[in-house]
């Protein structure tokens, strides 16, 4: 005889909003933002920089995202599982990912002092400048996609890598 194990979840919560339905030019700016914020860096770092941001800022539609996405640019599950504790899995990055990561928090948690000069200085040393600019970028984008995720409540496991929403 075999028994299965059946397992209830919580309900999805739904959206407050569609609010890329109702604000379609917000939405496409963003889009075009989003995809010159990035132009020119490796897709497995913006990948590491956008899954970093949305953690601190609690977007589960945003991790979800970009996990899938991460995983479709070759991107390892250790070291998407690692990136929440980076500090203590430091040894599954390079220095130049450390950098980015270093930023990213610094950008997106502004309450914490700023960005401090010797954060900004340490992704200085990794990136040629234009490279450090688009890298801010990436990092201001995803943190306006965080806001409006979070707020609206978009409901993450539905997106498909490859299948903009």
């Amino acid at each position: 005889m075999t028994t299965e194990e059946i397992t209830e979840y919580a309900a999805e919560r739904p959206a407050r909003l569609s609010w890329a339905q109702l604000a379609p030019d917000v939405y496409k700016a963003m889009a075009r933002l989003d995809t010159a914020a990035k132009k020119g860096l490796d897709p497995r770092l913006v990948e590491l920089v956008r899954l970093r941001a949305s953690a601190l800022n609690h977007c589960a539609f945003c991790l979800d995202m970009h996990t899938k996405d991460a995983l479709a640019a070759g991107e390892s599950v250790q070291r998407i599982v690692q990136l929440n504790a980076w500090e203590e899995s430091r040894h599954f990055y390079t220095d130049r990912e450390l950098a980015a990561i270093e930023l990213t928090e610094a950008v997106t948690v502004l309450t914490d002092g700023f960005v401090p000069d010797a954060v900004y200085e340490r992704a200085a040393k990794h990136f040629e400048e234009a490279e450090l600019a688009q890298l801010i970028a990436t990092i201001a984008v995803i943190n306006a996609w965080n806001r409006f995720g979070v707020t609206s409540r978009m409901t993450p496991g539905h997106y498909e890598a490859g299948k903009h929403q």
